[in-house]
């Protein structure tokens, strides 16, 4: 039948195809041309396609014919092609980089979501046409090419812009466009990518920062750094340690490290260096001294430096500068051994004093009973002279361990230097030119005139010694302001007002080695029978006890310079005048004396020269024994003469227990140590007396009828 083909169609593509066959079948009906795609009803190979088409038969009227194609593949590769599509649009909307395209005017033609969010707005706002490209550009539209960010762009291009969102907020982007000419004369358009540098640049900025601050780091940090390449070459330092080595970068930048250590430090460096490459880190500092002109000191730590990848790439130094800690200790200990010389240099002084007493005591008793002429009197008299050059001696060690006995008074120097430079002159002979320089306003100073003497005059010897062959010495005085404390050698010169006083020489100079030991007792770099050795020690004694500071500066055939300062006075009033005792030419005297000494020897020859001038002496050989003679008040005494060191109850405790019940008892101390060390420890008693030993006869005995003859307190 006519419609037999057509319902095999119907029933080919079933309940599925059924309105599509319907509409095709009327189109044939009515003699037009249809085309539908109809699925085939297929269970078990899935869905397949056919096209079927519809067309009348021009050369027979009110026939049609029927086309039935397999289109299958071609719907898979179109729905292939849709989805693809679709994770195109997809990846473009959201991916997180901005798109956009603009015609010749700037409209926006296409925009994804990101890029629309970052400036503030919406894909449909920005589509409208009401808003171009350069609306969202910092520096607003360019003039001659609406469409791009660049200015005289041409078309393609890449670079840094700032954009600007609707909310007035700028961020920085980068775009890379390019033009593409529409077809049939249509205006350009232009395709743009665009990356948000926001965060990067954040980026940028904290490794910035960090960069900074790690070269700050190695720039300022007070310990010396030093990157070293794998060969062990200086790639670069810092400042600190420049300063430490007394170089500067460009001079050192790709040297070999142990070059700028010492000779003697540079193989312990280089085996430390091999060590370090082996282990990672030399822990174990390493003193080390710099080849440098500031002789800097400094513990040395090494470390090896790797890649991330674990490959080697150098070393990293550390270097603590420790000079001055170096120069701290080798200070204490030399202070430390000053003292200890001087301690036992004023225990031994102290001993030889009694003895000496004892000596010349006995020689001035002998001397009564011989006279002039006579062979004993010769002999008596050489060993009282060789007794006094014995006591020269101790006071010279006194004069070290600062424990002489001074009588200070206000003094202007240049008085001082005038007095014994005849004496000078003829101690240093024709061959060498003295010269004196003083300043106008010279400041006053406290000190003990003999023992300011006896430093110039030591230190005049010195130089004349250092000119055999003739010379010029130079004393200098002027005054010193110390604003800050000053380091000289091993000592600190604090800050205040000085009078300085500088004695030059031309001679041979000291050599340096020795500078430090000069001061030294019995250090002596004169010949064998040159010298004691003292008389630099008596130097340092006197100037420090008188509250001064002594340095010394001196090069091998150019001279030395012995700087003095002293204590500029306070009071700059016109130094009181020495009221000078006249000489007690009769020494005879009357009363009774209690003398108190453990030394037999010194007590025998006291107690025989002061009865000898005819005072009643009452001896005691202890304090205790000496506290019983005054309690038992058997007859009343004029003057008490005690020595100062004693076991059990010294002299001041004695005197101090005899003050409660008889306040005007006069008292005399004698004492081989200083005065100064029992002034201490009497405290405001003002009425009390000193003779230092040795003394003679004649000066116990003066001494003690000038007490005697004094009014009581």
């Amino acid at each position: 039948p006519p419609s037999a083909p057509l319902d095999a169609l119907d029933s080919l593509f079933g309940a599925e195809g059924g309105g599509e066959m319907a509409q095709l079948r009327a189109a044939a009906a009515d003699g037009r041309s249809a085309k539908a795609d109809l699925p085939l009803r297929d269970g078990e190979t899935g869905v397949e396609w056919r096209e079927v088409a519809v067309n009348p038969l021009g050369s027979r009227p009110g026939f049609t014919v029927w086309n039935v194609e397999d289109i299958t593949a071609r719907r898979q590769m179109e729905q292939v092609i849709r989805e693809d599509q679709q994770k195109l649009v997809n990846f473009v909307e959201n991916a997180p980089i901005g798109f956009y395209s603009v015609d010749a005017d700037g409209r926006f033609m296409f925009v994804n979501h990101v890029f629309a969010d970052w400036l503030g707005t919406t894909p449909a706002a920005l589509l409208d046409g009401a808003r171009r490209l350069g609306d969202f550009l910092a520096d607003g539209a360019v003039p001659d090419a609406p469409y791009s960010p660049f200015p005289a762009s041409q078309g393609d291009a890449t670079g840094e812009v700032v954009l600007r969102g609707a909310g007035g907020g700028a961020f920085q982007a980068h775009i890379a466009q390019r033009l593409v000419l529409g077809a049939d004369g249509e205006g350009p358009v232009i395709h743009s990518v665009v990356r948000d540098l926001t965060q990067i640049r954040e980026w940028e900025r904290a490794l910035s920062h960090s960069q900074y601050r790690l070269e700050q780091f190695f720039a300022v940090a007070p310990i010396g750094i030093v990157l070293l390449d794998s060969e062990g070459r200086i790639d670069t330092a810092n400042q600190a340690f420049l300063d430490m080595a007394g170089r500067r970068l460009e001079e050192i930048g790709g040297r070999q490290v142990v070059d700028l250590f010492g000779e003697e430090d540079r193989a312990p460096v280089a085996a430390r260096l091999a060590g370090a490459r082996a282990d990672g880190a030399a822990t174990v500092p390493l003193d080390v001294r710099l080849d440098s002109g500031n002789g800097a000191v400094a513990s040395l730590y090494i470390s090896r430096m790797r890649q991330e990848d674990g490959g080697e790439t150098g070393h990293m130094l550390h270097l603590i500068d420790t000079t001055e800690q170096k120069n701290l200790e080798m200070q204490f200990a030399q202070s430390q051994k000053m003292q200890a010389v001087g301690q036992l240099a004023g225990g031994v002084a102290h001993d030889f004093n009694n003895l000496l007493t004892a000596m010349i005591g006995f020689c001035d008793l002998l001397l009564l009973r011989h006279k002039p002429g006579e062979e004993s009197f010769a002999d008596i008299m050489q060993i009282k002279q060789n007794a006094n050059r014995a006591a020269n001696l101790v006071r010279q060690l006194l004069a070290f361990s600062r424990q002489q006995t001074l009588q200070p008074k206000i003094l202007n120097l240049t008085d001082v230097v005038a007095d014994i430079s005849s004496l000078l002159r003829r101690l240093i002979g024709a061959r060498i030119e003295l010269k004196t320089i003083h300043d106008r306003d010279l400041g006053l100073v406290k000190v003990d005139q003999g023992q300011i003497e006896q430093v110039i005059i030591n230190l005049a010897v010195n130089a004349r010694d250092a000119m055999p062959d003739g010379g010029t010495m130079t004393i200098r005085t002027s005054n010193a302001r110390v604003d800050d404390p000053v380091k000289y050698g091993h000592e600190l010169l604090p800050e205040g007002d000085y009078v300085l006083v500088e004695i030059d020489d031309t001679g041979t100079g000291i050599a340096s080695e020795h500078l430090g030991r000069i001061f030294e007792p019995f250090f002596s770099t004169k010949a064998v029978g040159s010298g004691t050795g003292l008389g630099l020690s008596t130097v340092y004694g006197i100037v420090k006890q008188t509250g001064g500071y002594v340095f010394v500066k001196s090069a091998l055939g150019k001279g030395t310079t012995f700087r003095i300062y002293l204590p500029r006075h306070a009071d700059e009033q016109t130094a009181a005048e020495t009221v000078v005792q006249p000489k007690n030419k009769d020494l005879t005297g009357a009363g009774t004396v209690l003398l108190v000494e453990d030394e037999d020897a010194v007590r025998q020859f006291s107690v025989r020269a002061l009865r000898n001038k005819g005072y009643r002496v009452i001896e005691a050989n202890s304090g205790e024994g000496a506290l019983a003679v005054i309690r038992r008040g058997d007859e009343p005494i004029d003057v008490i003469v005690t020595d100062v060191v004693m076991p059990q109850l010294d002299g001041p405790e004695l005197v101090k227990v005899v003050r409660e019940t008889r306040p005007d008892m006069k008292v005399i101390f004698i004492s081989g140590y200083a005065e100064d060390a029992f002034r201490k420890r009497v405290g405001s008693d003002t009425d009390l007396h000193f003779l230092p030993k040795p003394f003679s006869l004649q000066q116990l005995a003066s001494k003690v009828k000038e007490v005697i003859a004094r009014p009581a307190p």
